[in-house]
């Protein structure tokens, strides 16, 4: 009889420690603040969707950055951001990306998006605070609008 060996991944959670420092979020003028340092000088030239991750006091435990895209848009995968969401053990997410464009509003795919995520969550009981669109030089905040 042939025996067969199986190479299977281990999966481990782990934490990485950056410079960035743990604040307490109270509005979307904190989110967008924060959420600014991830970007560098990309800010005007290529979509990224980033991911604050946050505990029961609104503090900020993590972060990850889930794509980065084009000039235009992004791809961003409802797996990937649970995946971030349940292992680094969030209660509460922050979404972000930015529009090099310098556009405000929100696209019909960026309010596709959320409403996908909130469900994704919603079932691992995480919820989504806001959803921050950045420009050069001001921010968009689906809550603040009321379309969260």
């Amino acid at each position: 009889m042939k025996t067969y060996k199986t190479n299977l991944n281990e999966l481990i959670l782990k934490r990485k420690s950056t410079d960035f420092k743990r604040v307490k979020i109270k509005s979307s003028k904190d989110s967008a603040e924060y959420v600014r340092n991830f970007y560098s000088d990309d800010l005007t030239i290529f979509e990224s969707f980033f991911l604050l991750l946050l505990n029961n006091q609104n503090n900020t435990i993590g972060y990850a950055k889930i794509s980065q895209g084009g000039v235009c848009g992004t791809v961003v995968d409802v797996k990937i951001v649970c995946k971030y969401a349940i292992e680094s053990l969030s209660t509460r997410v922050i979404l972000c990306h930015n529009h090099p464009s310098g556009a405000l509003s929100p696209s019909r795919a960026d309010k596709v998006i959320t409403r996908k995520l909130k469900e994704g969550l919603k079932l691992f009981d995480i919820e989504i605070l806001d959803h921050i669109i950045l420009t050069e030089n001001s921010y968009f905040s689906f809550a603040d609008e009321g379309i969260l």
